[in-house]
């Protein structure tokens, strides 16, 4: 009876140490879940409060008519960008980037509310621009403006355009003394000194603070509305009065003087790099009329747009500027590199067959 008792007590010991072990293992478990769930908790909680932190971005800054004649390659261009950039584009006032105008959600709605009458030849270019540096710099996060026209081509892909333009602290402004009689208005002394008057591409690439410089600008751009115009053609000269020696008359183009000269003005050319990104080709006006005779953009068609053409773009490493004796050699990172990102004039035609030759945007 007494053998019974005894195991009896040990059967009721040994349950409540299992007991106590399986409470305790419970314990330990439900300690072990709850740290997890907090950790996770936690982890969630810094993702939500603590975003990615973005880098900077590239403004690309578009001058057109109304449509964009190379949206689709530009398209596949921007697929890359890795929300790296944004879009500005200027049309004529009243046209609207919608989806019944252009194919490419990247310029769907990009238009600036905004624009100008834009005439070739006159401030007014200089006026959209200013326009599309307004909008570009209300993002905080944009820090290189690229001006490209409706016509410019990539000749790169996104990352590597984004590395060359982002690898130095300077702007790329194509800007040169020009000595030529006929483009500097006298008149604009002593506001605009014939010292600081300076001649250029106006496919630049602005850093911030240029950009800014450029907007805010109250002195420079007044002078360039007042005196610095295009000479009129001959069939104009009815309504104006018909000069003695037309040779003397001033021919000043605004866009290709006025962001060259603004940077002169304050004292900022160590700040540039004193070439442009964009590859025009140019060939002289063989008018027989002496007014109309000058050199203008080179229109690449169909039958033009081929690999050799590309080819040979991507080979410049290299420029020279006649009135400066002065040689530019192009380098990227500290070491030699091509010279242009971008090329125009192409038609639409001719970008596209580059497109569907899947040549564009290849690094080679």
């Amino acid at each position: 009876m007494k053998r019974k008792v005894v195991q009896h007590m040990w059967k009721k010991k040994l349950f409540a140490l299992i007991l106590v072990v399986f409470c305790l293992g419970s314990l330990l478990f439900m300690q072990t879940r709850y740290h997890h769930v907090a950790g996770l908790v936690s982890l969630q909680h810094r993702f939500v409060s603590e975003p990615e932190v973005q880098g900077p971005k590239v403004a690309f800054l578009f001058i057109a008519r109304n449509r964009l004649p190379l949206e689709m390659v530009w398209d596949a261009f921007f697929r890359g960008g890795d929300r790296k950039f944004s879009i500005f584009v200027h049309c004529r006032p009243g046209f609207l980037l919608n989806k019944a105008t252009t194919r490419s959600p990247y310029f769907l709605n990009r238009q600036v509310n905004d624009s100008v009458q834009v005439e070739w030849g006159e401030s007014s270019m200089i006026e959209a621009e200013r326009v599309l540096l307004r909008h570009a710099l209300s993002d905080p996060l944009n820090d290189r403006f690229v001006f490209l026209s409706d016509s410019c081509i990539p000749l790169y892909n996104f990352s590597y355009t984004y590395d060359y333009i982002m690898s130095t602290s300077t702007s790329f402004v194509d800007s040169f003394a020009d000595t030529k009689e006929g483009r500097y208005n006298p008149k604009m002394d002593p506001v605009i000194p014939v010292y600081n008057w300076r001649k250029g591409s106006q496919w630049a690439v602005l850093t911030r603070k240029h950009a800014k410089v450029v907007v805010e600008d109250e002195t420079v751009f007044p002078m360039f509305q007042r005196y610095c115009k295009k000479k009129p053609l001959p069939e104009f000269w009815r309504a104006h009065y018909i000069p003695a020696d037309t040779s003397k008359v001033h021919n000043c183009i605004p866009d290709e003087h006025y962001v060259q000269t603004l940077l002169a003005q304050k004292g900022l050319e160590e700040e540039i790099t004193r070439r442009s990104l964009t590859h025009t080709s140019w060939d002289i006006s063989n008018s027989r009329e002496h007014e109309r005779r000058g050199w203008h953009p080179v229109t690449y068609k169909y039958s033009d747009a081929t690999p050799m053409l590309l080819k040979f773009v991507k080979e410049i490493d290299n420029i020279y500027y006649e009135t400066e004796y002065r040689r530019e050699w192009c380098s990227s990172k500290g070491k030699p590199s091509t010279c242009f990102l971008f090329a125009r004039k192409f038609t639409r035609t001719a970008a596209l067959r580059l497109l569907n030759m899947s040549v564009l945007g290849v690094f080679n």
